[in-house]
């Protein structure tokens, strides 16, 4: 999970219970037993889950499958009887909800329903939006939801950098969804959501990371975040993506022009023995890496989560990551905390 600051901290921590605890110390005691005896060990259930709202997005950004229209597994919208049930089965242990992997989260009718309802059950709550949908009702709903967190991605200052990256965005929009969010925060003298501009990092836009913190601060959003992309074909780059400021940047540029990962692959991993996703239509997969849903480790149709997170397929995955975790394709191009804060 992400740094905070002071009062997002606090708030944090009041969610915490004496089971959520509980839990969270063995799933930390078995991340580094696992490391110590060399073998897989799972203690607890998931600290953290992403929970997908809809795979629907009205961008086209791309290095993304939802804007390129490029996925393999159906598209469609959580259901709100479905998340319930889930969230029924494990609120006690579940101390952090994200509810965003792929797609726009606000094309879902039912999803600030469903905010409301996780917030009910005493769950941090955070979600990732474009920002397009945050109409002044749209936004005076998102902080009556018990939203804890909103970010909203922002990768440009002027329209034409803007949209760059975000093709088909109107970047007016966001900065208007932005305002609305702040107005109604103050209007309901409310401390949440905690507001932050995710900033994606690329080649087109770098010049304008200190425009970004200049318009964050005259909107009145708490924090900007510097993001680095995810690049699928970075050995050549040819989108032309990664930036030559190598700080904001997974990749590390060679003497022949080409690309190598910055991150060195250990045969470990502390997300996967602390959280996990959920697809729209149930599919549990290892991590947020895995867009396609490809590595299915269970289906909530068929088990209950608590089944799934200890069953033979999850045992599986979580003892080739630890042999070789280079050869498991989601993991080979992974960069996890490779985010700047600013």
């Amino acid at each position: 999970m992400p740094d905070f600051n002071l009062n997002d901290t606090l708030n944090l921590a009041s969610k915490l219970t004496p089971r959520r605890m509980w839990n969270g110390l063995k799933v930390l005691a078995s991340f580094y037993t696992s490391r110590l005896l060399k073998k897989p060990v799972q203690w607890g259930y998931p600290v953290s889950i992403s929970f997908e709202p809809t795979t629907s997005c009205n961008l086209r950004c791309p290095e993304c499958p939802s804007g390129l229209r490029a996925f393999t597994r159906p598209t469609g919208m959580l259901k709100k009887d479905f998340f319930t049930k889930t969230i029924d089965e494990i609120h006690k242990e579940l101390l952090y909800l994200i509810f965003y992997f792929q797609g726009e989260p606000y094309l879902n009718t039912d999803f600030l329903q469903m905010v409301k309802y996780a917030s009910s059950k005493g769950i941090y709550t955070a979600t990732s939006t474009n920002a397009h949908f945050l109409t002044d009702e749209a936004a005076r709903q998102t902080v009556e939801s018990g939203l804890d967190r909103l970010i909203i991605s922002i990768d440009g200052t002027t329209n034409d950098v803007y949209r760059s990256y975000r093709v088909g965005g109107n970047l007016d929009k966001v900065i208007q969804g932005a305002r609305n969010i702040v107005k109604w925060k103050k209007e309901l003298n409310s401390k949440t959501p905690f507001v932050f501009f995710q900033f994606l990092v690329v080649k087109p836009n770098e010049h304008q990371i200190e425009d970004i913190k200049r318009l964050a601060k005259e909107i009145g959003v708490d924090q900007v975040r510097f993001k680095t992309a995810q690049v699928y074909d970075y050995e050549t780059d040819p989108n032309k993506l990664i930036p030559e400021n190598e700080k904001f940047s997974r990749y590390k540029k060679n003497e022949d022009g080409t690309y190598t990962a910055k991150n060195k692959l250990s045969n470990r991993c502390w997300k996967l023995q602390h959280a996990n996703v959920i697809t729209w239509d149930g599919l549990v997969v290892p991590c947020c890496f895995d867009k396609d849903a490809m590595h299915r480790l269970g289906n909530l149709k068929n088990e209950s989560f608590k089944e799934i997170w200890h069953n033979s397929n999850y045992k599986q995955f979580r003892s080739e990551l630890m042999q070789s975790r280079k050869n498991i394709d989601i993991c080979a191009n992974c960069s996890e905390g490779a985010s700047v804060w600013k």
